[in-house]
Formats: structure tokens, C-alpha cells, sequence
């Protein structure tokens, strides 16, 4: 008969350890901690100073009370915060076991941080002592229980002096049977005794999960507003008989730099300055025939002076550009280069490697298309004929544009390059020079798009720019704080040359507006591109992008004209932008919380953050984004989200907000009446006024 017991004699043979070595959970069971990517096989991303939302679900078994903190380690592996967790604001008392809290790394580098599940002590003789001596059960025990707990943890001598003094009064106090029951036990239930076990907890039996990665990197892989600007229309002048253009470059397009700079942006992004091909250059509006003077489009890369190595000869030369990236820097602007990974067919590269691209059977080298579109001036390169050859040259570029001070690179169309690519140039790039940023251009499917992030892309483009009703936008901001921080940073671009939707051409000055303020205070990162702040808004017919597209002629724009006659966005970009400046709680990712309203065109949220010397930052956003009419809708605010605290209300329960962009002050409160003209001013950004602070 074969049978599954274990006899005592069979136990004493067994090699000599613990039980409960091999075993997968520990004495408190921690499951699914985050921010975790792949079970740590990829680092979460995170920023100096950014409070990145950690959680974990733990649990135990009986009735005892649990305590869960998390642990950050700097990259040396040193303790630098211990965060005692709780449950999620819209969890608590609905017994989840699920525990949150926030985690600020301080400086770039590699980061790690840990879970930690331990018993309670204090936490479960408190509340065992609350019911038993209410009920008259067991009441000196308890009492008694309370003060060798106490005296315990008095002992304990990493606990400072003042903090020893504390627990050492209040547990003679409990054992002090001359006072009454409800005096001593009053002294071990006191606010003083609670605020030293809420600082170091008193604890056993810890648990300790794994360690997780977290990569910190400099703010402007996270945070940042962009400015997009092509520099040969920067100074292009036409000739006013002939019609000709002469093409701007960088010196002309330096003297801009002041404008993007006061306007309050961090980056300036340039579509690629490479030679552009000849053969089958396109014509004005994507047409397939160019004329003798049409610039084609930068994205159709290589001539016959030269490659993705090469300036545009009417650019200007190597040191003008460097003489470009100085004066940027001058003005606090980074530089961000496009990397176009693809080819004009007479690109040096065709001829010097053909084995790069996909030859067909006729022979040729196909062209690019994304049904129905049609790209006849552009070859894709092909990953797989020689990968190491292709990917090293492309290595040999990128570093060659970061010696020139160019730090970040907006990557055109990665989601059609393998991904396994990314993640080496990325990775070998960052190994060379830390720091160096890359924005992935990927409208496409999710999965793609967090597989770059996971391979090292810092930041994407987003489906921000076709979200624009009240339930798409309250969705999707909840997304991409809360569901994909740890992977995915959203660039929120209001406009691309590619992109101008529905929304934009025929929702007025009103529609700009309200699409800069969502992505202005919903994401740390934002862009637009030149020609935003004039209202630019007509399509090409059947297209969902500009007349007379920039990206295949010059645009010379009435920058001075439109500025002296007041019709131009730029003060309001620029507003927008000091707003950010001054308001930390805007330039983190996670801390977003939708509110609800009764309208639904009136979009509400709001985003916290506490700073390193104790204050707080609050800002409340309520926009309507029905740009043709008047909302009223009354509002009604999560408060705990706020972090209000009782000084800073008025007897009412009130309290004040300061609207930033028409310096109007109200006392708010759970429930607030508001209406928005979207032709007047369509949003309100509103700063809580902390009395105390």
C-alpha cells in the first residue's frame, strides 16, 4: 500500500535548514508590487523629485494587525526612505489588502526599493486593548500587555532620545495600578505615543520581498514642453517677381530661439536637417511631381552630399549649427534632433549598402507605404540582411550628433524598426553618454508602444491628440497616470506637420486654447508646433493635415504682424508655461485625480504633490472643452485627494483658490458652481491656497 505520511524517523534524515527554505511565500505573504515591469526584467522609470506611486498587496492569516512599508535604496544601495504604506484613498475599508504609497528618489542613477510585511505590535494591542477594556474583558492584561510593549520598544537604541522618553513615560503609566483604568489606558492610546510608532513602527516577524529596479533619469526624459520648428522656413524669403524661395537656415533660425525661449519652452525639436534626395522628390501638398525650386520633404533623407552624417548645404555647415545648440543653451533650450531611421533612394547608402533595404523581385528597392498612403521618396531600411553592420552605422550617427550637443532625438516611426533594436542603441548610447533622450513618434497599437518604452524610449506620443470629449479624456488621463507610468511617459503634442484634427479646424481660437491647457497641466510633457499660437486650422481636403503642408514647402509666418495685431496664442502658451514652472504638482505623473461634474463638456482634475520642506502644491483644473458654447456644471471635489489640512479651511469647511490665468480668487468647497465661455476663457487652472503655509 502506498501511502504520503512522513514518519518522524524520516524527518531526521533530512539535510539539516528551515522549513521553509525553497518555500515562495515568507511568513507574510507580498504579491504584486509595483511600480514592477515584468517582474523587474525591465526598471520602472522615475525623476529626480517625482513621487512615484509604490504599492503591494499583503495579507495574514488570523486577526493580528498588519504593517507594510517600502524601503528606497539610492544606487549605492543605501537607505534613503522608509514609507509606511496604506490602503488606496478609494479602498480603505473594503478589506482589498492592497497598500500604497509614494517613494521621491532624489537624483539620477539606478535606484532600487523593496516591500516590507511585518506584525504590528502596537497597531494590534491597540486594538485588541479599545474592544477588551470597553467590554471589561481581560482589562489589567491588557493594560499590562501595553506597557512591557512599550517598555520593549523604549529599550530599543537605535529609537532617539526623545522618542524613548515617550514610550518609557506612557508605559509607566500603563502599569501604574493607582491610576484609574481609563487614565492609564489613555497614555498608551495618547497622540504622542502614536506619531513614535508611526515613525518607527514596533515590529516583528518582517517579511521582506525582493528587490525591484528603478531607473531615475534627468527631467527632461519626463518633464518639459516642446517646440517644434522647421529652420528653412526660419528666415525663408521669396522672392516677390519670381516667386522663388531662398531657404532660411541656422543663423536665421537662431534669431527665433528668442521667442520659443520667452514663450517658456524647454525643447526645441527640429524635423531632420540632412541633404534631401532628388529622385522622386514630392511636390507642394504630397504631390509626386516637384518643381525645379520645391524644397521636398526632410523626412526623404541622403543626396549626393551625403546621408543621416550630413547637414543640408543650405543649412548652413557643421559650425553653424554648433554655433545653433549654443545659442539654444544660451536661452535654456536643449536641442532635440529627429532620427529618421529610413532613405531617399539616392542616399549613400543605397548605392554603398543595398543589402540594408528590401529588393523585390524586379530588382527594385521598395518604397515606403502605410496604405493608402504612398511614400515613393523614401526607402525603409530592412533589419534583417545585416543587422550588425546597419545597427552599428546608425550608432556611429547617433553619437556623432551627441558630440554636437545634441542630447535628445524625437525618433520618427520606431514601431516600424524592430524593437530589439531600440533597446541596444538605446542602451549602448546611455552607456556612452548618460542622459541622452529619446522621444518615439509610435502612433500605433499599445502593445508596440509600451514595448518601446520598455526598451528604453523615455517618452512617446500619444492618443492624446483624438481624445477630446469628456469621457475620452477622463479615461485616458486615468490611463496614463496610473496604469502605465512605470513604462510609458506621454508626450501630450497638441499638433504635428502630420497631425491637424477635426477638433482643431473647425473648433476656433477657442478649441487651441482648450487642447493647450489639458495637455499643459494633464502631462509633465506637452509640445506644439510653430503655427499653433497663429490658429492655423485649414486641412488639406480629405487629409487630417495642413494646407500647403510644411513639410514639402517653406512657410514664412507673420510672427511681428500677428503679435502687434493680438491675434496670436503666445501669451497664453506662454502663461501656461510659468504655470508649470511655478507649480511642481504639474511636472509629476502620477498624482492626477479626475473629479466629477454635471456637465459633459466640463472636464475636472486636480494634481498634488508634497515638496521636500513640508509644503504643499495643489492645483485644480476645470475645463470645458465643448469650444462653440457657454458650460455650467457643478462639481463636486474628492477632498482627501486636495490634503487639506484643518487650518487651511475657513469655519464653513471652505477653502481658497487662486485661478492662474485670470488672477480671480474664490473659497471653494466639496461642491462648486461653475461656467466656462469657451469663447472668453475655457478653462480654469486654480492654485489652493494653504493658509498655514
Amino acid at each position: 500500500m502506498t501511502t504520503n505520511s512522513v514518519t518522524p524517523a524520516a524527518l531526521k534524515k533530512k539535510p539539516k535548514g528551515k522549513i521553509t527554505d525553497g518555500l515562495r511565500f515568507g511568513r507574510f505573504p507580498i504579491t504584486a508590487v509595483q511600480p514592477v515591469v515584468e517582474g523587474g526584467k525591465y526598471p520602472a522609470k522615475a525623476l529626480p523629485g517625482e513621487g512615484i506611486v509604490v504599492g503591494a498587496t499583503a495579507f495574514r492569516e488570523g486577526h493580528d494587525q498588519l504593517g507594510v512599508s517600502a524601503v528606497l535604496l539610492d544606487p549605492r544601495g543605501k537607505e534613503r526612505q522608509r514609507v509606511r504604506l496604506a490602503p488606496p484613498k478609494g479602498e480603505r475599508g473594503l478589506g482589498t489588502d492592497r497598500w500604497e504609497g509614494i517613494l521621491t528618489p532624489s537624483a539620477v542613477g539606478n535606484w532600487t526599493f523593496f516591500i516590507e510585511a511585518w506584525h504590528d505590535r502596537y497597531g494590534t494591542w491597540h486594538h485588541n486593548a479599545e474592544v477588551k477594556v470597553a467590554a471589561g474583558i481581560d482589562v489589567e492584561l491588557m493594560l499590562a500587555e501595553g506597557s512591557a510593549l512599550l517598555s520593549d520598544a523604549a529599550d530599543d537604541s537605535s529609537r532617539n532620545a526623545s522618542d524613548r522618553r515617550t514610550l518609557r513615560m506612557a508605559s509607566s503609566i500603563l502599569g501604574n495600578g493607582s491610576l484609574t483604568d481609563e487614565e492609564r489606558l489613555a497614555a498608551g492610546f495618547g497622540a504622542d505615543v502614536a506619531a513614535v510608532a508611526d515613525r518607527q513602527p514596533i515590529r516583528e516577524l518582517i517579511t521582506v520581498s525582493e528587490q525591484f529596479p528603478l531607473l531615475v533619469e534627468r527631467d527632461l526624459a519626463g518633464r518639459g514642453a516642446w517646440y517644434e520648428f522647421f529652420p528653412r522656413s526660419e528666415g525663408a524669403v521669396r522672392d516677390a517677381t519670381t516667386g522663388a524661395w531662398t531657404s532660411g537656415n541656422f543663423r536665421t533660425a537662431a534669431k527665433r530661439l528668442d521667442a520659443v525661449a520667452e514663450m517658456g519652452f524647454d525643447v526645441l525639436y527640429m524635423p531632420p536637417i540632412h541633404p534631401i534626395g532628388i529622385q522622386h522628390r514630392k511636390g507642394p501638398n504630397n504631390t509626386l511631381i516637384a518643381g525645379p525650386h520645391d524644397p521636398g520633404s526632410p523626412w526623404a533623407i541622403g543626396a549626393k552630399e551625403g546621408g543621416h552624417d550630413a547637414i543640408h548645404p543650405e543649412l548652413g555647415t557643421f559650425e553653424d549649427f554648433d554655433a545653433f545648440v549654443a545659442r539654444a543653451n544660451e536661452l535654456g533650450l536643449e536641442v532635440a534632433l529627429d532620427l529618421a531611421l529610413q532613405a531617399a533612394p539616392d542616399h549613400p547608402w543605397v548605392q554603398s549598402n543595398p543589402e540594408w533595404f528590401t529588393t523585390r523581385v524586379d530588382g527594385s528597392i521598395a518604397y515606403a507605404e502605410n496604405p493608402p498612403k504612398k511614400y515613393q521618396d523614401i526607402f525603409p531600411l530592412n533589419f534583417d540582411n545585416d543587422p550588425e553592420g546597419l545597427a552599428k552605422e546608425i550608432l556611429r550617427v547617433v553619437l556623432l550628433w551627441v558630440s554636437h550637443g545634441v542630447k535628445i532625438f524625437r525618433v520618427d516611426n520606431p514601431h516600424t524598426k524592430p524593437v530589439w533594436f531600440w533597446e541596444w542603441l538605446i542602451g549602448q548610447v546611455n552607456k556612452k553618454t548618460p542622459g541622452v533622450v529619446f522621444l518615439a513618434e509610435a502612433f500605433t497599437r499599445p502593445a508596440m508602444m509600451h514595448a518601446l518604452g520598455r526598451a528604453g524610449f523615455q517618452q512617446s506620443y500619444t492618443y492624446f491628440t483624438w481624445r477630446n470629449t469628456k469621457k475620452e479624456l477622463e479615461t485616458y488621463f486615468t490611463e496614463v497616470s496610473h496604469e502605465s507610468p512605470a513604462y510609458f511617459r506621454p508626450n501630450f503634442f497638441v499638433n504635428t506637420p502630420d497631425i491637424l484634427t477635426e477638433y482643431l479646424q473647425f473648433g476656433g481660437p477657442a478649441a487651441f486654447k482648450i487642447r493647450a491647457a489639458l495637455a499643459a497641466t494633464a502631462s509633465p510633457l506637452w509640445g506644439v508646433y510653430a503655427g499653433y499660437e497663429l490658429y492655423e486650422h485649414v486641412a488639406r481636403p480629405g487629409a487630417e493635415e495642413y494646407i500647403d503642408n510644411e513639410k514639402f514647402e517653406y512657410k514664412a509666418r507673420g510672427w511681428d504682424a500677428a503679435a502687434a495685431s493680438g491675434r496670436t496664442l503666445a501669451p497664453y502658451l506662454t502663461r501656461l508655461n510659468a504655470i508649470r514652472h511655478n507649480h511642481p504638482a504639474l511636472l509629476d505623473l502620477q498624482n492626477l485625480t479626475v473629479h466629477h461634474s454635471t456637465d459633459d463638456a466640463t472636464v475636472v482634475y486636480s494634481k498634488h504633490k508634497t515638496l521636500p520642506d513640508g509644503t504643499k502644491d495643489t492645483i485644480i483644473v476645470v475645463v470645458n472643452v465643448d469650444p462653440h458654447g457657454i458650460r455650467e456644471s457643478t462639481i463636486s471635489l474628492d477632498l482627501a485627494a486636495l490634503e487639506l489640512d484643518p487650518e487651511d479651511l475657513s469655519p464653513n469647511g471652505g477653502f481658497r483658490v487662486d485661478d492662474l490665468i485670470s488672477g480671480e480668487s474664490w473659497e471653494w468647497g466639496e461642491y462648486n458652481y461653475v461656467r466656462l465661455d469657451a469663447h472668453v476663457e475655457p478653462a480654469h487652472i486654480l492654485s489652493v491656497r494653504r493658509l498655514h503655509q
